[in-house]
């Protein structure tokens, strides 16, 4: 068995060191030759028989793991979805096409895979799901691939068959620190493919909500028209497609007004979000959203700007603060927020938040709560991660009339 966690090596293993964020495996190599590791694999000088130095870990694990599977991702047409925004649905909508068309199809992305925050699993744990598709047979696997997932190495040894790029603005530059460098991860796994689609600018499709959905929908078709699907059988399975979990999600209420989760945290997805709710409501809009903690910081006035701009009332709220202050996340957010917009609301409880705005809607009126989506855990101390679903406290707020 191989491992990069210290902690769950066993005796026989193969113990890969990766040097992390916060810790570095080669500190744990002597512990893990202790435990009884078989071949030990790491990018420093050890002098030990059973260790083996390479030039990189994480491409080496990948590696490892693809030939320990048996190597899934070739047995496979494998498609991968990157970009700033749009990843997921069009991950699902490629994945609908593909199903509805008879095609045995697997899914991986953010709300397929249980975790927290994160888009894609660990290397070794992709291709153990890689390899359950094969011996199920599975045709093809819709994969979502981020920017932290391909410069951490958790697609390193996958064989990319299609790769779609669906859109590039700056984000994750807490992460990758320049817009320049988030841009050439990205375009390092676009190349990476034999054959890459990317996202029009413009389309004349109207299958689903907004104009952002629709032109995830025309690259899915181009996705699909590839894989051997008309476009005339792809716009059919796409008539009843249904968006991902927090992706414009109605929540049913009988107060005659409509409220919405949506997964929208950065300033593009925002006003893609925001401007088509603008255009559909017939009463106000009322925008509930904050900005996660140790993350970009630079975006949060943006999104403070764009937020007055469309909404009629804005409510700042916490969102995954981590361990910074969410009256400091909400005051960044406030430095774009023009002082002659008055309905301005700061409630620190997300649940308070969120009560607030559905206990003071009028009919017609459309309440955005942003942000979290289909998230089902909240970061309040930079530690733990509690329960916390949108969803369930929209409907618990309306059932406690």
């Amino acid at each position: 068995m191989i491992q990069f966690d210290s902690r769950k090596v066993k005796k026989g293993y193969v113990f890969v060191a990766i040097k992390g964020l916060t810790v570095d495996g080669h500190d744990y190599i002597d512990k893990a030759i202790k435990n009884g590791v078989k071949t030990v694999y790491g990018e420093s000088d050890v002098k030990n028989k059973k260790y083996i130095r390479v030039s990189n870990s994480r491409n080496k694990l990948g590696e490892l793991c693809s030939e320990f599977y048996d190597n899934p991702s070739s047995k496979l047409k494998v498609v991968g979805v990157t970009g700033t925004k749009g990843k997921t649905t069009t991950c699902h909508l490629i994945h609908h096409i593909l199903t509805e068309n008879g095609k045995k199809t697997g899914l991986i992305s953010t709300i397929s895979v249980e975790g927290f925050h994160t888009t894609a699993p660990d290397i070794i744990t992709l291709n153990k799901y890689l390899f359950d598709m094969v011996k199920n047979g599975f045709e093809y696997v819709v994969l979502e691939v981020s920017s932290h997932g391909i410069d951490q190495g958790r697609i390193a040894g996958i064989k990319f068959d299609i790769s779609v790029l669906t859109n590039i603005h700056p984000e994750h530059l807490d992460y990758h620190k320049t817009f320049k460098e988030y841009k050439r991860i990205k375009m390092m796994f676009v190349n990476s493919a034999q054959f890459r689609v990317f996202s029009p600018k413009e389309t004349k499709l109207k299958i689903l909500e907004g104009d952002f959905n629709n032109l995830n929908a025309e690259t899915a078709i181009e996705v699909t028209k590839e894989l051997g699907i008309s476009k005339h059988d792809a716009i059919n399975a796409l008539k009843i497609f249904k968006l991902p979990e927090g992706r414009l999600e109605d929540i049913k209420n009988t107060k005659g007004i409509r409220i919405l989760v949506d997964f929208a945290h950065t300033p593009d997805s925002l006003k893609a979000v925001l401007s088509h709710l603008k255009k559909s409501a017939k009463g106000k809009l009322v925008t509930i959203f904050g900005c996660a903690g140790e993350r970009d910081f630079l975006k949060r006035p943006k999104m403070g700007k764009i937020a007055s701009k469309f909404s009629d009332m804005v409510i700042l709220t916490a969102e995954d603060p981590r361990s910074e202050n969410v009256i400091d996340i909400i005051n960044q957010i406030k430095i774009g927020v023009p002082k002659k917009f008055k309905k301005l609301y700061e409630i620190i409880d997300r649940k308070e938040a969120i009560r607030f705005a559905i206990r003071n809607a009028k009919i017609g009126d459309i309440v955005a709560v942003l942000g979290k989506g289909h998230e089902k855990t909240m970061n309040l101390d930079g530690i733990n991660e509690i329960p916390w679903s949108d969803q369930s406290v929209i409907k618990e707020v309306l059932r406690n009339k």
